[in-house]
């Protein structure tokens, strides 16, 4: 079983790095990618969990509704990508309940920083999909984590996939800068040994943001846009010719009667 996922948010990456990028572009950049996601995904009959932050989907509200129609499932990234506060996590939860009428139960941090799953949990969710069960330099050490879901005070947490030998990261980086035979070997061991695996990637990715003036590292703008699209459409076809089942979060849950 395939869960793929996807963090809807602002484009604010160029601003880690020291670029300039209005809020209009970072909003139109994310808006676009979003669009050719649901396109592929439609192309090849895969449900996703969309993890969007709250400034995002009011800007989209359109996409998000139609997200929905077809099938896919809305989650929490908080209220804005680039700042946090605690009330934002019941906040982003209830104002993506009310806007959309949906449930939302599942929550991604921005960045994956790490959360209290009391906190969580207080705020109302049944699962979190925050924990990256690997070394990111300058980011987390979570090597001692679980690869694999597990519960933490009655939350469950459904960490990001990683390799099974050396928990090689199975994250959207990898995607763009491994070689693509190798990415979906990694990908196959995974689905061999543990059933299933978790990938997440952003709409930005979809996009082109190869512009100079975002100043950003080449190994985050390596096959994006256009390459992107075809590495993606590529990956769901070997996937479905694989016999591999997509799924929401939602529906993962509920078929491993988690």
């Amino acid at each position: 079983m395939v869960l793929l996922s996807f963090d809807i948010e602002e484009f604010d990456m160029p601003l880690e790095y020291k670029g300039e990028i209005s809020f209009e572009k970072q909003i139109e950049i994310s808006r676009k990618g979003l669009i050719s996601i649901l396109d592929l995904l439609k192309k090849h009959n895969a449900k996703a969990t969309f993890f969007s932050t709250v400034i995002f989907a009011k800007e989209n509200q359109d996409l998000i509704k139609k997200l929905l129609s077809e099938g896919h499932e809305l989650a929490s990234h908080t209220w804005f990508h680039s700042k946090f506060e605690i009330q934002d996590l019941e906040n982003s939860r209830l104002e993506l309940n009310k806007i959309f009428g949906t449930e939302v139960t599942g929550l991604r941090m921005p960045r994956m920083m790490n959360i209290d799953s009391k906190d969580v949990l207080n705020a109302g969710y049944s699962y979190n999909s925050s924990i990256n069960p690997t070394y990111l330099p300058g980011r987390y050490d979570n090597r001692k984590v679980s690869r694999t879901y597990f519960k933490e005070n009655n939350l469950l947490q459904i960490p990001a996939s990683v390799s099974t030998y050396f928990r090689v990261p199975l994250f959207w980086l990898s995607f763009h800068n491994f070689p693509f035979s190798f990415y979906k070997f990694l990908v196959k061991k995974a689905l061999k040994s543990d059933k299933y695996v978790n990938l997440y990637f952003h709409p930005w990715e979809f996009s082109n943001i190869k512009n100079t003036d975002f100043n950003l590292p080449k190994f985050t703008t390596k096959n994006t846009g256009n390459e992107m699209i075809e590495r993606f459409d590529a990956f769901l076809s070997w996937l479905n010719n694989d016999g591999e089942t997509f799924s929401t979060f939602q529906n993962f849950i509920k078929s491993k009667n988690i």
